[in-house]
């Protein structure tokens, strides 16, 4: 029996464990097996295969069964929050109710991805770099621990990730938006460049409208057509999954280059329950899974072990794997595990009308929409607020039929529909919320999900500051929508829950003091080096900009630096 033990042991036995298939996760796998790291990467949902498994992406609105929308008594299956957001050609990847239940301590709105692939096949795909704006904030303003690195230490590998992942967008020469690898960029339509025009002449060139910065391969390059990726058809029907590759996602990129150096196991339907702590070598030793089909549990072991499994479930997984040496999760001997929880600030939108440029309208879709880069307290303290926001912006001249009449004139009328007597104009913010101790998450005591994991307890809510940022952005969005002669001018504060954005962050964060942060300047718990976080639970600060690129450049930086480590026999 012994022997049959170790046989086992030894079968299940890689050099690197990832836990998630996500952005993050697809990332780690890439870079270990590339280096050459035999590596099982851990997805507790579905596999999703590139093209053959995006189940709606080729049908038209014909082909559903309901024209998209989704009857009540399947629409009640879905947990509430995310219930008015649901299609039937997006159903595929949404999460029913039940499949992983918690507990909102105070309202919130979690969104998740359980299929290979994660929440890679259903993101915004925008792609905005930090500044050292952004890495210095906390130190400068006081309201967060310093970050252990600079825009210095990250932008090598933003290149690096932004070349493989095919980024369009403009060189716009920003100090707040640093330049990135780009390709091809989508260009602002008429009123979207009156906007930009005015906001240079009225604001003293302190106030942009870009394009947004977008994961879209507008001009493959080799390192593209290499991945089988080709050139982004304009469909906007991106998330059902893109069977051209013309956006980024783990399912189209970096898991099927991983998958092509013989390297990787892809293990789905693995739910993980812990992380194994071997107090006599002082480090991890491999992970607990929860089959999701048996509900057996199943150990494996590496060397190092990546973290991705998406910000808040990777606090859970932390928090879970307790040992007498860590009895309040892993590395958590400050008691700072689950805390200081963020997320990005969305609810103030706004809304307008234009009589001018009547003579024009758009012509195909844009997969993405304008970018109003942060211009709030950057270089000084300007608000009774601390940090800022960014903002998308978009506008549109659309066309109606009118329905009256009986045959060849109502047939006609729905034939040539009249372009609208003038143009929409909308935006919404993005806003930096400033992580707060009291905004965390936890393991409840006896409450249990299905696999025998305790639920997670979600304890958040918005600030005096998120309050302040949105007042500030309806007022000075009106006062440039009106600058711009935009008329109809309509400025909302949804009041929507925290999270709703899908860009929560933290409780496993950055820093240099051990006493005041979980990991180091390379994403590696400073208590257990061989254990690495690297997607939005590291963020030590939310900053404005969409998360996503950072977490793939954090990932790569990270990844690098473990196998270097691990020649040396460091790890």
């Amino acid at each position: 029996m012994a022997n049959l033990a170790l046989d086992a042991k030894k079968q299940n036995t890689y050099d690197a464990i990832v836990i998630g298939s996500g952005i993050s996760g697809g990332w780690a796998a890439k870079e270990l097996c590339e280096k050459g790291l035999k590596t099982i990467v851990l997805e507790r949902g579905r596999d999703i295969k590139h093209i053959a498994d995006y189940s709606t992406a080729m049908m038209n609105p014909w082909d559903f069964e309901h024209r998209g929308q989704v009857p009540l008594d399947i629409r009640s299956q879905y947990p509430k929050g995310r219930a008015a957001f649901l299609r039937e050609e997006t159903l595929p990847f949404a999460l029913k109710d039940g499949v992983q239940p918690f507990v909102e301590e105070k309202p919130f709105t979690w969104t998740r991805g359980y299929h290979v692939g994660g929440k890679s096949l259903m993101w915004a795909r925008q792609t905005q770099r930090w500044s050292d704006l952004d890495f210095e904030g906390p130190k400068r303003d006081g309201f967060a621990v310093d970050w252990p690195i600079r825009y210095a230490d990250i932008a090598p590998w933003y290149s690096h990730v932004e070349k493989f992942a095919g980024i369009s967008g403009n060189k716009d020469g920003l100090q707040e938006l640093p330049d990135g690898e780009f390709l091809t960029p989508i260009e602002l339509n008429c009123v979207e460049q009156h906007l930009k025009k005015v906001l240079i002449k009225e604001y003293d060139n302190k106030r942009h409208v870009i394009q947004g910065r977008c994961a879209h391969v507008t001009d493959p390059k080799p390192i593209h057509t290499q991945q089988g990726r080709a050139k982004c058809q304009h469909r906007n029907l991106c998330n059902r999954g893109c069977p051209y590759g013309g956006y980024f996602s783990s399912n189209a990129s970096t898991l099927p280059w991983a998958a092509k150096t013989g390297n990787m196991t892809l293990r789905p339907f693995s739910t993980v329950h812990s992380i194994i702590f071997d107090e006599k070598l002082n480090k991890a030793s491999g992970v607990r899974v929860v089959d999701t089909n048996t509900k057996e549990m199943i150990e494996y072991y590496a060397r190092i072990i990546f973290v991705n499994g998406s910000a808040l479930n990777s606090n859970l997984i932390l928090l879970n794997s307790i040992s007498n040496r860590f009895p309040n999760g892993l590395g958590n001997d400050n008691g700072l595990l689950g805390k200081f929880i963020a997320w990005h600030n969305y609810r103030g939108k706004i809304s307008a009308e234009y009589d001018g440029f009547l003579d024009k309208t758009t012509d195909g879709k844009n997969p993405s929409n304008g970018y109003v880069p942060r211009f709030r307290n950057l270089f000084s303290q300007e608000t009774d607020f601390l940090r800022g926001y960014a903002a998308g912006i978009g506008a549109g001249r659309g066309s109606s039929s009118s329905r009256e009449g009986i045959g060849e004139d109502l047939k006609n009328s729905l034939l040539f529909p009249k372009i609208n007597n003038h143009w929409g104009v909308s935006s919404w913010m993005m806003g930096e919320c400033i992580p707060i101790e009291k905004n965390h998450v936890r393991l409840h005591e006896t409450l249990k999900d299905p696999y025998g994991i305790p639920q997670l307890v979600t304890s958040a809510e918005w600030t005096d500051n998120d309050a302040k940022m949105v007042q500030d952005y309806m007022e000075q969005f009106t006062e440039m929508f009106t600058k711009a002669g935009f008329r109809n001018i309509k400025a909302v504060d949804t009041k929507s829950n925290p999270g709703a954005d899908i860009h929560e962050m933290g409780g496993v964060r950055m820093g240099n003091d051990p006493k005041t942060s979980m990991l180091n300047k390379w994403n590696a718990l400073h208590l257990c080096k061989n254990v690495f976080v690297t997607d939005g639970a590291c963020m030590t600060s939310t900053g404005t900009q969409n998360p996503s690129i950072t977490y793939m450049a954090f990932t790569a930086r990270a990844a690098n630096y473990a196998v270097s480590e691990m020649k040396k026999k460091n790890l």
